[in-house]
């Protein structure tokens, strides 16, 4: 088994990446703006964003289902080991609930997405204010919570690289052909 992740699994890695700190920064940017034109356009541009995430976030899962990812070191504890795919699977979750929320928040406050402004998202709830008000603070704690365990992870990254010394960090970074 090689101990390097593919450069399928490290195309998705750094894209989702890329994409989930976009979307991160976008989302409180425009938060804080007043309703206009401009906000409207960067909440457009944020579904557009979220949902091209979400189905990268789908290929990423079926990738990760059908390709192992290189053992961890054989040194880590019982309880590194438990936290390193606790925070993997949470990672998932996130990656998956949050799209879903902001997804079902714009179908409660009757905002239809328009992918790109071409294709139609379907509406998943009837138009209801106080659901959309609820899906909001949903979406919002669920985006607190993902930037929590991205700390964890890019920490736990940082500790193996510059603390530990091995390759945990390098193995999903790009390189040049050996």
């Amino acid at each position: 088994m090689s101990k390097h992740y593919t450069a399928t699994a490290k195309a998705l890695h750094w894209g989702v990446a890329v994409l989930i700190f976009g979307l991160l920064g976008l989302g409180f940017y425009m938060t804080g703006l007043e309703l206009s034109p401009t906000k409207l356009q960067l909440i457009s541009w944020h579904k557009w964003a979220g949902v091209t995430t979400f189905a990268l976030v789908v290929v990423r899962l079926a990738w990760r289902v059908t390709h192992r990812p290189p053992a961890l070191p054989d040194y880590m504890s019982a309880l590194e080991r438990f936290a390193a795919h606790a925070g993997h699977h949470l990672l998932y979750v996130l990656m998956v609930a949050i799209p879903l929320s902001g997804w079902l928040m714009s179908s409660a406050k009757g905002i239809q997405t328009v992918w790109f402004g071409v294709l139609p998202i379907p509406d998943l709830l009837a138009k209801d204010k106080a659901l959309g008000d609820l899906l909001r603070t949903v979406h919002m704690i669920l985006n607190f919570v993902l930037i929590a365990v991205l700390l964890g992870h890019i920490g736990a990254a940082l500790k193996h690289h510059f603390i530990n010394k091995d390759d945990v960090l390098t193995r999903m970074l790009p390189r040049r052909a050996e």
